[in-house]
């Protein structure tokens, strides 16, 4: 009898061990039921995070994060970017699909402001996007160098997620972006109370884009070129964001350079540049000293540049920060 409670017991251990190890495996982190926590890039949340701590209004007024909520979320600006923290609601709207379509969600639409290459909307299951406001006295997107697919990181929590501009919502709220956006940042994904209250940083690279707009792949590689470097330039704050940028966009050797601290710099220049402004600053430079400058204090000298104050001034243009300022190195080095 002892042998065979011996061997009934090992039987019923047995038995139990799978369901020990299934309660394990729901208790640990990503298990099935939740989203799985991803990072797109090498490009870390806090140092994103940590570039956007300050806000530089470029809009005229607040938004409104929902219907009948205050006006708290001013855009903000620098000269490569454009951000906002806010909430999340989730995008449904697009090609219908298995979780966006007209039963999921009573707000469907079935068209976005954009479209893919090949003439469809986007598919908001598929493809991370995000959702601008439409053109409106607080604010124009597209004085800003925001269009239909400009390359946007997406911040929440400690994750980065990279999307293209897919959408264009109410003029008086902010704070949007597709089902698939949501679910890779490891937000509820349901349009019926889903995403997130607050908490979430939208930064969007100016003049970006991403070609087609439907491929991620290429909103990647786009936003973590671009997002490298601008959290490059914060390493750097007496030189200026635009400065840093450019010494970025020389190359490698360029990159390793050190920087000039304070009268040196000042110094270095002046020999260099005997006609410059002796009144300039450590961080200004004289845009007659080199029209093809990205650091010219006047963006519109250069219709090209990403910082051009007004995107139209080329609207064919893809400003790729590391190919639009090798030929101006290349002269200066020469």
């Amino acid at each position: 009898m002892r042998a065979q409670s011996l061997t009934l017991a090992a039987a019923c251990l047995a038995l139990l061990a799978p369901t020990t190890s299934s309660v394990a495996a729901r208790q640990s982190p990503g298990a099935l039921g939740a989203p799985v926590s991803r990072q797109e890039g090498s490009v870390r949340a806090a140092d994103l995070l940590a570039r956007v701590r300050g806000c530089v209004p470029v809009s005229r007024g607040r938004y409104r994060t929902d219907d009948g909520t205050p006006a708290t979320v001013p855009v903000c600006g620098t000269p490569e970017a454009v951000f906002w923290t806010a909430d999340m609601d989730i995008d449904c709207d697009g090609r219908p699909g298995r979780y966006c379509n007209a039963t999921t969600d009573a707000l469907f639409s079935d068209a976005t402001a954009f479209t893919q290459s090949d003439g469809r909307y986007l598919s908001a299951e598929t493809l991370p996007y995000i959702v601008v406001p439409g053109v409106s006295a607080i604010w124009n997107h597209r004085d800003h160098g925001v269009r239909g697919g400009s390359v946007a990181a997406v911040v929440y929590r400690d994750r980065v997620q990279y999307a293209v501009v897919g959408d264009v919502g109410p003029t008086g709220i902010i704070g949007e972006a597709s089902y698939a956006t949501a679910k890779a940042l490891g937000i509820r994904a349901d349009p019926h109370g889903g995403g997130t209250p607050s908490g979430v940083t939208y930064i969007v690279f100016k003049n970006s884009r991403a070609t087609p707009i439907e491929d991620h792949a290429s909103a990647v590689a786009v936003g973590e070129r671009l997002a490298r470097l601008f959290v490059q330039g914060a390493a750097q704050p007496a030189r200026g964001p635009g400065a840093r940028k450019s010494r970025q966009e020389g190359g490698a050797a360029a990159s390793e350079e050190p920087a000039l601290p304070g009268a040196e710099e000042e110094a270095a220049r002046a020999a260099e540049e005997p006609d410059a402004d002796a009144g300039d600053s450590a961080t200004d430079v004289d845009p007659d000293s080199d029209p093809e400058s990205d650091l010219a204090s006047d963006p519109a000298s250069d219709p090209a540049s990403d910082l051009a104050s007004d995107p139209e001034s080329d609207p064919e243009s893809d400003p790729e920060w590391l190919e639009d300022t090798e030929g101006a190195e290349a002269t200066e080095e020469g």
